[in-house]
């Protein structure tokens, strides 16, 4: 048994390596390539299609420098921007924070899982997302469900990517223009926000998004 095919994508060569042997040690696993962003992960996954080893799987980290992101690239790869049929996406991050996690699922992600858990936790993770199942870490399980639970009502993936927005120091206008929205409806959501937040001005907003961890530290 050859193993599933892996696609290892991480920036930082150190991280890949301590991946790769990690996965190593993983029954049924192969790690056929690495990538250091999401370009050339894309590029790896057209080249390798070509020679008829394709990818089964692609173990993708969220942030890598200047490269492309995890998230756009997972959406490329589901899009099939690769020029390959797509196979699953399973995310290995150390963030944890709700616009990272909703970010990734509508993306197209299979699984999320963070970097600091056990291996046999991503080992399961790996098996259940090559088989085309949902593979969550339980942290970020338990964050997605505290979502559905919680009486309060939730920020929408729109309000929690404007909270991004807001968090670097934007105003209105340039969030509605990256956005694409009106300067309008930037401001409806703000009071949306502010509402469902508990607060009354972007400061604390911003205060109140990154304690509850919807969105990271700036």
């Amino acid at each position: 048994m050859s193993g599933i095919r892996i696609l290892l994508v991480d920036d930082h060569p150190v991280v890949r390596a301590g991946l790769r042997a990690m996965l190593a040690d993983f029954p049924g696993v192969k790690v056929v390539a690495e990538a250091a962003d999401g370009d050339a992960a894309l590029a790896e996954l057209g080249r390798l299609h070509t020679l008829g080893e394709p990818v089964e799987l692609v173990l993708m980290d969220l942030q890598m420098g200047a490269g492309m992101d995890g998230v756009t690239a997972t959406r490329k790869i589901k899009a099939g921007e690769a020029g390959t049929p797509s196979p699953p996406v399973l995310i290995l991050t150390t963030y944890d924070t709700d616009a990272d996690i909703l970010a990734a699922v509508e993306a197209g992600a299979s699984g999320y899982m963070l970097k600091d858990a056990p291996p046999e936790q991503i080992r399961q993770a790996v098996m259940s997302a090559a088989a085309g199942q949902t593979a969550l870490a339980p942290e970020v399980a338990a964050r997605l469900m505290g979502r559905i639970r919680n009486p309060s009502p939730a920020l929408s993936g729109r309000e929690v990517e404007l909270l991004e927005l807001l968090a670097t120091g934007l105003g209105n206008r340039a969030m509605a223009k990256q956005l694409f929205i009106s300067e309008a409806t930037v401001k409806t959501h703000l009071v949306h926000i502010y509402s469902k937040l508990g607060v009354d001005n972007r400061t604390a907003a911003i205060a109140v998004a990154t304690q509850r961890r919807i969105i990271r530290g700036h």
